[in-house]
């Protein structure tokens, strides 16, 4: 019999059902923070199974998202707004990735994105922390103080809100290994992460701060048409909240800068 849970991250849920109960048992656990109690018709669905031979890439096909590594295959229909997955059974964490990898698609026609970046929320406020491996994603969320929350130290979701963004909390976690919370607050400043000798903030010319974004959007395919509409995302997000340069040393210190 298949199980069914419904992960809602980003306020997209998305129906997991599988007749697994070791990957059931993951998926409670994984997603705790996560699991919504909205009924199993919710808009997306995937079937989840253990034991395909795994394909490799993402393309669209026939209004059909196809994709996968060497540790899962994924099929997609734009159509149905449904799917199913082949995890190989090597490791149950995959669905993790099809996860990040279908939000990432779902997420862009409604004029937001998932990034690679930390994230987190202080005094209501929003701020959003790019940068590339080694940038200090996890740095800096490991140095928050107390009344800071953090929304992930690896992958944030950034989606309209009003006249602004907002950023919403994920269980993607990065080195910390910890879920992000499941809260939400109206996004206040990008700050592009530098470590460097010194705690200082630069402001960012509108073109390298479009650049940076671009950089940093999570997105898997070269599908030219969802490539566009990320870039208008780009430029709108950019005009809306103000872009820094963060150059910090990795210490509690650089919080002090952050509000």
């Amino acid at each position: 019999m298949k199980a069914e849970t419904v992960v809602e991250i980003g306020r997209v849920p998305v129906l997991l059902r599988s007749s697994d109960p070791e990957l059931q048992e993951f998926i409670g656990a994984k997603y705790a923070r996560f699991i919504s109690a909205a009924p199993s018709s919710s808009p997306f669905q995937l079937t989840v199974d253990v034991g395909r031979p795994a394909a490799l890439g993402v393309e669209c096909s026939e209004a059909r998202w196809l994709f996968g590594r060497l540790d899962f295959r994924a099929e997609w229909s734009l159509g149905t707004r449904s799917g199913q997955v082949w995890l190989s059974g090597q490791t149950l964490d995959s669905i993790d990735s099809v996860l990040r990898i279908l939000h990432s698609i779902l997420i862009v026609p409604q004029g937001g994105s998932l990034f690679h970046a930390a994230s987190a929320i202080r005094d209501g406020k929003a701020f959003l922390f790019p940068g590339v491996s080694t940038a200090g994603k996890s740095t800096i969320s490991s140095l928050a103080p107390p009344d800071v929350a953090i929304l992930s130290d690896e992958i944030s979701y950034v989606r309209p809100l009003g006249e602004g963004y907002q950023a919403l909390g994920t269980p993607f976690a990065g080195s910390l290994g910890i879920p992000g919370d499941n809260i939400s607050a109206p996004l206040e400043a990008v700050y592009l992460l530098a470590k460097g000798p010194e705690n200082k903030i630069d402001p960012v010319a509108r073109r390298d701060a479009i650049a940076a974004i671009m950089r940093n959007m999570l997105f898997f395919t070269k599908d030219r048409q969802l490539t566009e509409v990320l870039f208008e995302t780009a430029c709108r997000l950019v005009a809306r909240v103000p872009v820094y340069r963060l150059h910090f040393v990795p210490t509690p210190k650089v919080w002090e800068m952050i509000r």
